[in-house]
């Protein structure tokens, strides 16, 4: 595809974002919940045969090629007791081999918390790993590829974190945040322009994306005005080309957000990024993410 004309770089933001911060507090409680759901009674192994003022040293290892996602994260899953010394940064590349972390406090800490510790870590790290493989693709200055709500529940922003990290961008957080209107809403609503309407009626300070799967509906949306985004869904490049071309001549509509997705994968993924879309959201950053081999090995 040759690079269209228009310029990326120059339309709105809108919410897509990247998240690359965390609440401490928001992580704290999380971490709590995952602690008492792997033990709710306590270790019984870990307190039968350690003693409590046992100390030990220990080492986060990355087992294979990855991109580390975690370190708004690893230093929250132990007590003041342990000191956690981060080796690597957010979204550094590293080998297998590399020391991510090193921990020194009470083994039975150490140990109580080990396996809860590296199963969020290799799900994030796998995360950012496949978003950066994606993101690595040639597109164009101010290309957004984008997350989905397709996410772990319990896990929403921590993995939104790990695709930023990764270079992609988080689309709306959740249904609080965005009036996305899609086919389902459409046929409830009785249409495109009775959608709209309503929306704009009910919540006229919310930010409006429009779903629309043929350039008939596109035509529509344009004529009634008042979205902020529209999502080109399960088009081909070629109709996606045509559906941009008629919104950048648009007199009024000519800077929305366009963004496409459905079906889209790694592997067709080029014949997309060059129809002068300003995003592809994708779901396969979340759910088709493997997680990575982290070990936790005493020093």
């Amino acid at each position: 595809m040759s690079e269209m004309a228009y310029d990326l770089t120059q339309t709105p933001d809108l919410w897509y974002v990247r998240n690359l911060t965390l609440d401490p507090a928001y992580v704290n409680q999380r971490i709590a919940w995952f602690l008492a759901e792997d033990m709710p009674l306590g270790d019984i192994t870990v307190e039968s045969t350690i003693d409590p003022e046992t100390q030990s040293v220990a080492h986060v290892l990355a087992a294979q090629d990855m991109v580390f996602a975690g370190a708004q994260i690893l230093p929250h899953f132990f007590s003041e007791d342990t000191s956690v010394e981060l080796k690597v940064a957010d979204g550094e590349a590293v080998e297998p081999g590399t020391v991510l972390a090193v921990l020194r406090g009470p083994a039975q800490e150490l140990l109580m918390r080990e396996r809860v510790m590296l199963n969020l870590l290799q799900r994030l790290c796998g995360i950012a790993t496949i978003t950066r493989k994606y993101v690595s693709l040639d597109a164009p200055p101010g290309f957004k590829l984008l997350d989905t709500r397709k996410t772990t529940p319990g896990l929403r922003l921590f993995e939104k974190y790990a695709v930023s990290v990764g270079g992609g961008y988080n689309h709306r957080r959740d249904l609080s945040s965005v009036a996305m209107i899609k086919d389902n809403h459409l046929v409830a609503a009785g249409g495109v322009q009775a959608a709209l309407e309503r929306v704009k009626e009910t919540n006229p300070e919310v930010g409006i994306e429009l779903e629309v799967d043929s350039l008939e509906q596109l035509k529509v949306a344009l004529e009634m005005g008042g979205m902020d985004a529209v999502l080109l869904d399960n088009m081909a490049p070629e109709t996606i080309q045509a559906a941009v071309a008629m919104v950048r001549s648009h007199p009024t509509q000519k800077d929305l957000f366009l963004e496409a997705s459905g079906g889209i994968t790694y592997e067709t993924l080029p014949n997309y990024l060059w129809t002068g879309v300003n995003g592809i959201s994708i779901g396969a950053l979340t759910t088709q993410a493997r997680n990575v081999d982290i070990k936790l090995d005493f020093v």
